[in-house]
């Protein structure tokens, strides 16, 4: 029988193969009556504004599966060493772990033993005596079983801050292909379930201040990216809808590595899984927080991210009779479209032009990336680049120079801008 710590180091390892955990959007303070605080803040190694960085106890209740994906290391035809917690021995660990000061919140993911009510009732029974009979006030993030019923992952709302339901494939073939005992009707179900009670319980928090909070940090997802032939362009494609009818909190991206071989799954010889993550990652950020359509990032004609260059410098060059933009008079959303521009720096621009004109030098001290700004902007006028007559490619290779410089100093970095 394996002990406690053998159980944790064989599903804890299981585990980080999903990426889809973060707590932002939660704030729950215990009042100096309880045990734990989430305060809004993104944990499981992810770090808050003043640098500090937070994590919680990531782990599976079992790796034990019924299903057998191709993707999935834990698939019942691997063999692997497995192992489950009992309800009890989760609740231990992260009462223990808290204590410890080692974590502040637990994420619960499972494989399904025997079908998906029994496993999420388990997953169920953990937060809630984490909640009730421990009174923990910690971040809590259960994953939700396809085909669980709406009973149960109502009770999960009522004590998880943040639910989700992986899709894990872009598509309803590759997921038949890959993972033929998933279905698409199994997993939008519960989004669906999700995402309606959701709204449902804000407007009731309206009327009923004291109306139960029903997972007040939303639900998010993942997508495999690599493991099945479809571009980035359907992938954001499936990412905006899920955004605009799902409302889902978070699309999460996982760049596909191999753990297994199987003749269903690509061998990786040529783009690296992680820059093409970290590309997808650039182009959420434009859609959820630039006002970016799918259409502007990944066109028909261009279905894959550029992997030299960032989307919004991407964007920037196939759309040259849009620049140079007066950073005097242009409005807040066409700044935004400017390289080297963030929202926090586009509002500072607003915000400081109606004092005074400003210059390349007043952009600097914004926090302005020139180096990449400079070919799409004039002041008062005047092109910041010394270069007015750069055609898109010169521009092109003159961005890549300066990053190329920039990578040789912070190696094996990957920057969201």
């Amino acid at each position: 029988m394996l002990r406690i710590q053998e159980k944790l180091q064989i599903l804890a390892d299981a585990a980080k193969y999903d990426v889809s955990c973060s707590s932002s959007g939660v704030k729950k303070s215990n009042g100096g009556k309880g045990l734990g605080n989430s305060d809004g803040m993104g944990i499981c190694h992810s770090y808050t504004e003043d640098g500090r960085c937070v994590s919680l106890l990531k782990v599976l209740l079992t790796n034990h599966c019924i299903f057998d994906c191709a993707y999935c290391v834990s698939r019942k035809s691997n063999d692997i060493p497995r192992a489950a917690f009992t309800v009890n021995e989760v609740v231990e660990l992260t009462i223990n772990f808290y204590r410890r000061n080692y974590i502040e919140g637990l994420f619960l993911s499972s494989g399904i033993f025997k079908n998906a009510d029994y496993t999420m009732e388990r997953l169920v029974r953990i937060a809630k005596l984490l909640r009730t009979e421990h009174n923990f006030h910690g971040y809590i993030h259960l994953k939700t079983i396809p085909g669980a019923s709406p009973e149960l992952l109502l009770e999960a709302g009522l004590y998880a801050d943040r639910l989700s339901v992986n899709i894990e494939l872009p598509s309803e073939k590759s997921l038949q292909h890959l993972a033929p005992e998933k279905n698409y009707k199994e997993i939008f179900e519960p989004m669906n379930f999700l995402s309606t009670k959701l709204i449902s319980s804000k407007e009731e928090r309206k009327i009923f201040k004291k109306a139960p909070k029903f997972a007040a940090a939303g639900q998010s997802t993942q997508l495999i990216v690599g493991a099945s032939p479809e571009s980035d362009r359907q992938i954001l494609k499936l990412a905006g809808g899920l955004y605009s009818e799902q409302r889902l909190k978070r699309v999460y991206y996982s760049g596909y590595i191999p753990v297994m071989s199987d003749t269903r799954l690509p061998s990786l010889t040529s783009l690296p899984p992680l820059l093409r993550e970290n590309r997808m990652y650039q182009a959420d950020w434009l859609m959820r927080f630039y006002g970016f359509a799918v259409d502007e990032i990944a066109p028909e004609n261009v279905p894959f991210l550029d992997t030299e260059l960032d989307p919004k410098m991407a964007y920037a060059l196939r759309n040259p009779a849009m620049f140079p933009v007066e950073i005097n008079t242009a409005d807040y959303e066409l700044i935004l479209r400017v390289p080297g521009i963030g929202v926090k720096s586009a509002k500072m621009i607003v915000a400081a032009r109606k004092h005074a004109f400003l210059t390349l030098e007043n952009l600097k001290k914004m926090g302005v990336a020139t180096n990449r700004a400079q070919y799409f902007i004039t002041c008062k006028g005047v092109l910041a680049s010394q270069m007015p007559n750069a055609k898109p490619e010169q521009i092109r290779q003159l961005v890549m120079s300066n990053h190329n410089k920039h990578q040789k100093k912070h190696t094996g970095q990957l920057s969201l801008f």
